[in-house]
């Protein structure tokens, strides 16, 4: 039997569906939000459901034993395709009906999927994440550090559905107690997890997620930078450094104000010394940053050896690839100038704070650092790439005057 708003799905009606259901909220002031389905005529069951977010999912709609069942596909559309999904219903429609045919033990996926969901572990749920969303996250990275550092050691082999909101309060206290903000950061990864294990099928749509409503802490927004006082000790500490490329690197930090992954993605065919700019796409505010280079910054880069083969400014050990982990390398440099609380961000800070007290506008400074923010936008277009170029060339001056015998490159 046909079923209401079936069609035979073509990739143009697939791409254009959106959520037209009417959204309501009940007594208590929670929304409704109905089931959207459009029905496949060239599959049977086969439906794509779309969510008021505008999330598409494949869902199978069959019967056992007289029950209608209705099952999610793991893999959300446009992952899994159009032909992809109808491959897939009719295998399904396929094993269903045979078992039913020969009077066999009835195939219910839905229930095949509900049983395993009891034996699935965080590690599996941690090993999905990793593989179908952190991949393409900017933050993909430091979710894996903090999934091998904190959550596996503790949960790694306990059952998803066994976690509880006082295990989630204890392991968020016990990292708290040596990183505060780490902490918060490893509270919002947990939130995550258990929000896609539901959207997955690891958990029950009505299982709750027990990170939520655990307290963060607070946090206190940082305001460290490198005084002029401490510049000469920081400088003579950055000339010990044996490795050119990181000497010149935390040297850029201080000169440019560029973020930390700006500088190691950068290429050489980024820096522009005709025009005396560096330009750095990819930025966190999604579109590409130019930095005018000043004096010493130019005098930086044109000094710095080149490795053959390798198009990275920073290069790494491995071949044709930048440096990744300078973490010890700093914490050697910070102890030998005595700045032990002073982390690499802060270098960046640095020039903000500079630039700040030498008499520049905010909206000038957050031109240089790269910030966008609707408010400054228009200020921004309004100032041209002159003022920026003028404060880093003046920033460049104080920067090597208060360093005081500072070495650009050995």
């Amino acid at each position: 039997m046909a079923r209401r708003n079936a069609v035979q799905l073509t990739q143009k009606i697939v791409q254009s569906f959106q959520y037209e259901c009417e959204i309501k909220t009940d007594s208590e002031g929670k929304r409704i939000e109905p089931r959207c389905v459009k029905w496949d005529l060239n599959a049977t069951g086969l439906g794509l459901r779309v969510y008021p977010s505008g999330k598409k999912v494949w869902v199978f709609a069959y019967e056992v034993e007289g029950r209608k069942r209705l099952i999610q596909f793991d893999t959300p559309y446009p992952t899994l395709t159009l032909d992809g999904a109808r491959a897939a219903a009719k295998a399904l429609g396929g094993k269903i009906a045979t078992a039913d045919a020969l009077n066999a033990d009835p195939v219910d996926p839905l229930a095949d999927r509900e049983r395993k969901k009891d034996d699935r572990n965080i590690s599996e749920l941690c090993e999905a994440y990793l593989e179908r969303h952190a991949a393409q996250k900017k933050t993909g990275k430091e979710d894996k550090r903090r999934i091998k550092l904190h959550i596996l050691p503790a949960w790694g082999t306990l059952k998803i559905k066994a976690i509880r909101r006082s295990d989630v309060a204890s392991l968020h206290h016990k990292i708290g107690e040596s990183g505060q903000y780490e902490a918060n950061r490893v509270l919002a990864l947990v939130s995550v997890l258990f929000e896609k294990a539901r959207e997955w099928g690891f958990l029950p749509d009505a299982h709750s997620n027990p990170a939520r409503d655990v307290q963060t802490f607070r946090e206190v927004k940082r305001d460290r930078w490198i005084k002029p006082e401490e510049l000469p000790k920081l400088a003579l500490a950055i000339n010990k450094e044996p490795n050119v490329y990181i000497r010149a690197l935390i040297l850029a930090y201080l000169l440019t104000g560029a973020r930390k992954s700006e500088l190691l993605n950068a290429k050489w065919e980024d820096l522009d010394f005709e025009r005396n700019e560096l330009r750095l796409p990819d930025t966190k505010a999604g579109r590409v940053h130019y930095i005018p280079l000043s004096a010493p910054a130019k005098a930086l880069f044109d000094k710095l050896p080149r490795e053959e083969g390798n198009p990275h400014v920073f290069p790494g050990r491995k071949e044709k690839t930048h440096l990744v982990n300078i973490g010890k390398s700093w914490r050697r440099i910070r102890q030998e100038a005595e700045l032990e609380d002073v982390r690499l961000h802060d270098l960046r800070r640095t020039v903000g704070s500079w630039l700040a007290t030498s008499g520049a506008s905010l909206p000038l400074i957050g031109k240089v650092l790269g910030h966008t923010q609707p408010s400054t936008t228009a200020i921004y277009a309004r100032l041209g790439e002159d003022p920026a170029r003028k404060a880093l060339e003046d920033h460049g001056e104080r920067m090597m005057e208060a360093a005081q015998g500072l070495r650009l490159i050995k």
